[in-house]
């Protein structure tokens, strides 16, 4: 914890401890501090890993091609990696991820507005 929000929270403690919307909303944002924190370090591991494998070149035959670029085990971190980096994922933003309650709504009041259109339109 860096010193400014050190003593933020030292000062503004007593207000926040308390309450518990608060205490929720923190845990919440350290958590997607957290996914997007692996997010980064996972780019950067796999762009060394494939900038990396592209480096290591050499002559086949009488023709130059570069080597592990097509090999599985160039991609194979990257793969299972983005798998718990997915799972991570879901397990911050939850199942509704895609569709949530606002989604759900909309869409209702999007379908009565379409039905209410056409039970107009041929009145």
């Amino acid at each position: 914890m860096g010193r400014f929000r050190r003593r933020m929270y030292e000062d503004y403690a007593h207000e926040f401890s308390t309450d518990e919307s608060y205490n929720i909303a923190y845990r919440k944002v350290k958590r997607i501090k957290g996914f997007y924190s692996h997010l980064k370090v996972y780019l950067i591991v796999n762009a060394i890993i494939i900038i990396s494998s592209l480096n290591s070149r050499g002559f086949i035959g009488n023709h130059f091609e570069i080597r592990n670029f097509r090999e599985w085990e160039v991609y194979s971190t990257a793969f299972y990696w983005g798998i718990a980096l997915a799972i991570h994922a879901f397990s911050v933003f939850g199942p509704d991820l895609f569709f949530n309650k606002d989604w759900e709504d909309k869409k209702i009041k999007k379908y009565m507005e379409r039905e209410a259109q056409n039970k107009n339109k041929w009145e």
